[in-house]
C-alpha cells in the first residue's frame, strides 16, 4: 500500500504560480510512475502531468509551457509547477503513483481556483 499526501493549493490571480507537493509513503519501494490529475466540476478526471521512474515525462497538450512535473525520488515526493494559470485551470488536482505490478493510488486531492 501506497498513501499519498497532497499539498499546495489554494486560490491565484490568472497569470499566477502555485506549486503542488505530494509526498508518498508505505510501500514507496513499488512506485513506478507518479503523475497529477485533475478534474473540474461536471467533466471527468483527466491527466495533466506524469513522470516515470526514469524521470520521463509527459504532459497534457493544455499545459505544455506553463506546467513542470518533477520528482525527488529520495524523498518519495512528486511536484508541480505551475505558471501562467488560466481560469480554465480550477479544478480538484489529485496525486496519483502507479506501482510496478500495475496498481493506481490516488491522494484525497487539493483545490485550486484561478480567479481574479
Amino acid at each position: 500500500q501506497v498513501q499519498l499526501v497532497e499539498s499546495g493549493g489554494g486560490l491565484v490571480q490568472p497569470g499566477g504560480s502555485l506549486r503542488l507537493s505530494c509526498a508518498a509513503s508505505g510501500s514507496t519501494f513499488s512506485i513506478n510512475a507518479m503523475g497529477w490529475y485533475r478534474q473540474a466540476p461536471g467533466k471527468p478526471r483527466e491527466l495533466v502531468a506524469l513522470i516515470t521512474s526514469g524521470g520521463r515525462t509527459n504532459y497534457a497538450d493544455s499545459v505544455k509551457g506553463r506546467f513542470t512535473i518533477s520528482r525527488d525520488n529520495g524523498k518519495n515526493t512528486v511536484y508541480l509547477q505551475m505558471n501562467g494559470l488560466k481560469p480554465e485551470d480550477t479544478a480538484v488536482y489529485y496525486c496519483s503513483v502507479d506501482s510496478y505490478s500495475g496498481l493506481r493510488y490516488w491522494g484525497q486531492g487539493t483545490q485550486v481556483t484561478v480567479s481574479s
